[in-house]
């Protein structure tokens, strides 16, 4: 039998390993206790957490930190492509919410600790969603903010569940297929500079699974939704571009809250974490919309 590819998929696979060059693969160990030093204002602090691990309906290993701090409701942040619980970046925005929610941060199948291979969003959906399980036993409303392929699969999973409260996809694509991959665009302080350092580098790595598997398109579920969903977009993305969100926006069912905002200069997904400027806008954005959506009900549609 003769196996055949999509052009289109080929093109976003070959696209995604190309973003490998300048990263650096790191060996990454999982335990079951830590302390995590974030910069705070140029000072740090140490937040401990707990590192669980559950299983998926297809027996995959998912693991997750867990940062309790006893609050009634938890942010879950899903990373995309080449990326783990471990970012430095990721890491800093889960310590921003800490005073409002407690914070899960996971790794997706072949990233981090979790085992196995990556399914390029085909199967990453089984492990957002044996998170959310844990989760829904545990409190009273769930908020995810996905990133890149991670806001693909968390869009996903709140079509196929009923586990997310309120969403935030950062980056998000319409398609697998529709990925830019503008390379002559490279966001050289980012994607190069940064993750050369000890910190950009910190948490990187993927084992890579079969990019051939059907998968679902984002554009496709976003009107089946029935959650909360805010679509945040860096202006200057030259990876996955603007004009994603914006059609995912448009395509959302017009019955639930939904909201649109491209922040100006702003780069492709964590790294809205890093400038000062973009960071400080991005956190306010977030804490903003899930203090609005967390425990609410609202039909009201808001564009940027």
């Amino acid at each position: 039998m003769r196996l055949r590819v999509r052009s289109h998929d080929h093109s976003a696979y070959i696209s995604y390993l190309l973003m490998l060059i300048g990263n650096c693969l790191v060996s990454l160990s999982c335990s079951t206790r830590h302390l995590v030093q974030l910069e705070n204002q140029n000072n740090m602090v140490q937040h401990s957490f707990q590192t669980h691990q559950v299983k998926t309906s297809d027996g995959q290993t998912v693991c997750f930190d867990h940062y309790a701090r006893g609050h009634t409701n938890v942010i879950i942040i899903a990373h995309g492509f080449f990326n783990s619980r471990k970012s430095v970046l990721l890491k800093a925005l889960g310590e921003s919410l800490l005073d409002s929610y407690d914070v899960i941060i996971m790794d997706f199948r072949g990233h981090g600790d979790s085992p196995g291979l990556f399914y390029w969003t085909t199967k990453e959906y089984l492990d957002l969603e044996a998170v959310l399980k844990w989760s829904a036993s545990r409190y009273s409303q769930i908020g995810v903010i996905g990133f890149s392929l991670g806001a693909a699969t968390s869009i996903i999973t709140a079509a196929k569940t009923n586990l997310i409260t309120s969403l935030v996809s950062v980056s998000g694509p319409t398609t697998f297929e529709r990925i830019d991959y503008r390379f002559w665009e490279l966001d050289i302080e980012n994607d190069i500079f940064f993750n050369l350092g000890e910190k950009g580098r910190t948490g990187k790595g993927v084992r890579l699974g079969p990019f051939w598997l059907k998968k679902e398109r984002p554009i496709d579920l976003v009107s089946e939704l029935t959650v909360p969903i805010f679509f945040i977009h860096g202006e200057s993305d030259w990876l996955i571009k603007p004009n994603h969100s914006r059609e995912l926006y448009d395509h959302t069912n017009p019955n639930i809250k939904k909201r649109l905002t491209m922040i100006k200069n702003g780069p492709h997904a964590e790294y809205l974490m890093r400038e000062s400027k973009n960071k400080k806008e991005f956190v306010a954005l977030i804490r903003e919309w899930f203090a609005q959506t967390l425990g609410e009900k609202n039909v009201k549609e808001e564009k940027k």
